[in-house]
């Protein structure tokens, strides 16, 4: 009976995955290019890097418009007219952040999951372009809902 204890807790773990409605493969790897965005428009990826121990979504999305829901992994990317956008994330608590992206630009925003005292509690945080970068070409790209 101990030597099924591991199994049944491995398959408990991998059942607890978070699942979110994915883009095709075609839209993945555009988003992976990095295309400067549109004449007269900005752009900002928000992606959220992890693993199975935080499996919970988190929502992700532009005040008054585009959501989606990141599991651990993904990514989505905004193009926009340029000027003030402010994000929000939710889990267990709602955290938000403003960005300032200018025309011709690319912003990269990381949300943050950590398991707290009451749950789940995601952050925003800018990064640099290589880290953003980095994290996206590990990443699958989600669709909005």
């Amino acid at each position: 009976m101990t030597r099924l204890a591991p199994s049944v807790l491995l398959l408990l773990a991998l059942g607890a995955c978070a699942s979110v409605p994915m883009a095709g493969p075609q839209a993945n790897q555009e988003g992976k290019r990095f295309d400067p965005p549109a004449t007269g428009s900005g752009a900002v990826y928000v992606y959220r890097p992890g693993w199975m121990a935080l499996a919970r979504t988190a929502d992700v999305g532009v005040a008054g418009g585009y959501h989606a829901e990141l599991a651990p992994d993904t990514y989505f990317r905004l193009e926009g007219p340029p000027g003030p956008i402010d994000l929000v994330c939710k889990a267990d608590n709602t955290a938000e952040q403003q960005i300032d992206v200018r025309s011709g630009e690319i912003r990269y925003v990381e949300v943050v999951m950590n398991a707290g005292l009451w749950g789940a509690q995601c952050s925003l945080r800018e990064v640099a372009p290589n880290e953003g970068q980095s994290a996206v070409l590990r990443s699958k790209r989600v669709t909005p809902h």
